[in-house]
């Protein structure tokens, strides 16, 4: 509960004595271009070789003849829509943002970085925290848009290339009991995930104490923290809105 209370102050903080409009915004985009723009590579290798995987496997265990092949392109949506995109992403980027997040905060606590902050008035939490949430909140679910497109792209690409679907069998699967519900469940799930990495490493990295070694476990627990966190939400959630 001493965590709980420490870290729900820790959040209530980004609001007090908040600087000017123009800070935040330049922050903003920078943060922006850190955890968004410089994770898309990543994302889009992965998320492109899950959703052909996918549909390979997919289609290596319709062993019965009577299921038509449209089935695989409706397996990969369904499965890149719900779980793929926005937690296996998520989790993917609770890696590498979490890690940076935890490790650049807490490199600036070591270095009496954030307490000059502190000493010269500057709510030190609001001016490097808030944005990094922020920015999250905007770039996570465009990552996950990204990430849904590419899987499913990726699926056609290993249909066509292995011949276990023809291309109108998998676009029809794609759109055969589309539920417009799920995008919106994704996205939700996209914003819920993104503040919960960035809160979390930000939370870890901020009350670092110690040396470089005393960094690198922040980095390590935010990460496993994070992740935690993601998977717990995602069974909430799952409860929740479906």
């Amino acid at each position: 509960m001493t965590l709980i209370g420490k870290f729900s102050l820790f959040i209530a903080s980004f609001f007090i004595h908040m600087e000017s409009f123009r800070v935040y915004v330049r922050r903003f985009f920078e943060e922006c271009v850190k955890l968004g723009v410089n994770s898309i590579f990543l994302v889009s290798i992965i998320s492109f070789f899950i959703g052909a995987v996918t549909a390979v496997q997919t289609a290596y265990n319709l062993v019965s003849p009577f299921i038509p092949k449209t089935v695989i392109g409706m397996l990969v949506r369904d499965m890149t829509l719900l779980e793929l995109a926005p937690t296996i992403m998520s989790i993917v980027l609770a890696g590498k943002v979490g890690s940076h997040i935890a490790g650049e905060l807490g490199t600036m606590r070591i270095t009496e970085q954030v307490d000059a902050l502190e000493v010269m008035g500057v709510n030190a939490t609001s001016y490097l925290v808030l944005p990094k949430v922020l920015a999250a909140l905007v770039t996570f679910p465009a990552l996950i848009v990204l990430a849904g497109f590419l899987s499913m792209l990726g699926g056609y690409l290993a249909a066509m290339l292995t011949g276990i679907a023809t291309e109108a069998d998998y676009i029809q699967g794609l759109r055969m009991d589309f539920i417009e519900t799920n995008v919106r469940f994704a996205l939700i799930k996209s914003v819920v995930f993104a503040f919960l990495i960035t809160s979390i490493s930000a939370f870890k990295g901020y009350y670092t104490k110690g040396g470089a070694l005393e960094v690198g476990q922040s980095s390590t627990s935010a990460v496993t923290n994070s992740c935690i966190a993601v998977l717990l939400a995602d069974y909430l959630l799952a409860q929740l809105l479906l």
